[in-house]
């Protein structure tokens, strides 16, 4: 089989691929990555929950052989951190602390205050005049939760922003310009580190900088500012992408939209149909190296290939989902696999799910007749960029 260019192109910025149709005759197919490098696309949804909580394929990008997402961005690559168990585990449980359901749970108050404001301003905005719901909620949202939780001044939200878009660069920026976003960063990381080892706070920074220095070096120091890179750049854009995209794929479903406002006790269902969509984009940040072979039952990954465990594909296999392909809030049946599993299942999912339940509940309480601004079809997508963000998202009421 003739491998395929992956990420698969989409027909329209809120469609699911045409290649997702039919894709699980197959258990598995090669594809092409935006590098030039080939990977194994596992496709349906048994296989790839099997494979996500399996230790012989590790995350570890940077082995030799190992395919590469982007030509130019190393990205999660980096041959001085270890992204496995058992050093991975070590800092998880500690992460892990700062995102527990009862801690997400104190933040609710919080997180509506945030969108109360956020909308209050939104309001302000509009009067009669289309407003970018990307940069009246959905970014601004997420960033100031995350940065709250690691203990990132408000004034630095901004540069923020314009690091994570340089991180998750597949073709949008050049090396050069990736190159020194980073340094900036890593620049500003160490600064950070310092004022909070002055002045600790009640923040995960603090709490990470604490093991750091008194738990007989259980975190060493390069340990310590990678990960505080990673969560400052990826704890958001995620978010901040599939809350703007899930609202606008509820506008553009009248009938779905017409039963969520008829019975706002559908919310929750809703945001996991959205996430199911997987708005976020393809499952090439999902890629993975094989450590030695994998019998899938009838067929195997061999040790040193590289494989996608294709999340958008098993979350429309239709042995698992009935109409895979029908977007329906009242989807009761919805183990989709979005948020991954296993070791590297997504610390800040409960976050997440709260923040999209709020700000999706309390958008449309706020403005009953919100509606796009331009029709579904014409909404573009970020090109050359990992989570394949939406440009703008223009609303009116």
């Amino acid at each position: 089989m003739a491998a395929r260019p992956y990420p698969f192109e989409r027909p329209s910025a809120l469609e699911i691929p045409a290649e997702l149709g039919d894709l699980r005759r197959e258990p598995v197919c090669p594809v092409t990555l935006p590098s030039g490098d080939t990977a194994l696309m596992v496709t349906r949804y048994a296989d790839v929950r099997k494979l996500l909580t399996d230790d012989r394929l590790s995350r570890n990008l940077a082995r030799p052989g190992a395919a590469r997402i982007s030509k130019e961005n190393r990205m999660f690559q980096d041959p001085r951190i270890n992204p496995d168990p058992p050093e991975h585990t070590r800092v998880r449980r500690l992460v892990m602390k700062a995102f527990s359901a009862a801690r997400v749970e104190r933040l609710r108050p919080y997180i509506q205050g945030l969108v109360d404001d956020l909308l209050d301003k939104m309001a302000a905005a509009g009067g009669g005049r289309p407003v970018d719901l990307n940069e009246a909620l959905a970014f601004p949202l997420p960033i100031q939760v995350i940065c709250k939780l690691l203990g990132v001044p408000d004034a630095d939200h901004d540069q923020l922003r314009g690091w994570t878009d340089a991180f998750l660069s597949v073709s949008r920026f050049s090396k050069e310009d990736i190159g020194r976003s980073m340094k900036e960063m890593n620049a500003y990381i160490a600064r950070l580190v310092q004022a909070k080892r002055s002045a600790p706070g009640d923040d995960l920074i603090s709490a990470m900088i604490r093991v750091r220095d008194e738990d007989d070096g259980a975190l060493a120091e390069y340990e310590l500012h990678w990960w505080c890179r990673l969560l400052l750049l990826v704890g958001y854009e995620t978010t901040a992408t599939q809350l703007g995209g899930g609202i606008a794929l509820l506008l553009s479903h009248p009938e779905q939209l017409s039963a969520l406002r008829a019975d706002y006790g559908l919310i929750p269902q809703a945001v996991e149909e959205t996430l199911r969509w997987k708005l976020v984009g393809s499952s090439v940040s999902m890629l993975r190296y094989v450590t030695e072979d994998i019998d899938m039952g009838g067929w195997t990954l061999p040790a040193g290939s590289s494989v996608i465990p294709a999340v958008d594909s098993a979350n429309q296999d239709d042995s698992v989902f009935e109409h895979p392909g029908r977007f329906d809030i009242s989807r009761e049946q919805n183990a989709h696999l979005t948020f991954s599993l296993g070791a590297h299942f997504c610390v800040g999912a409960a976050l997440a799910r709260l923040q999209l339940q709020i700000a999706t509940e309390s958008l449309l309480r706020r403005f009953p007749d919100l509606k796009l601004h331009v029709p579904a079809e014409q909404l573009q997508r970020q090109p050359g960029a990992l989570l394949e963000g939406f440009i703008s998202i223009p609303v009116e009421w």
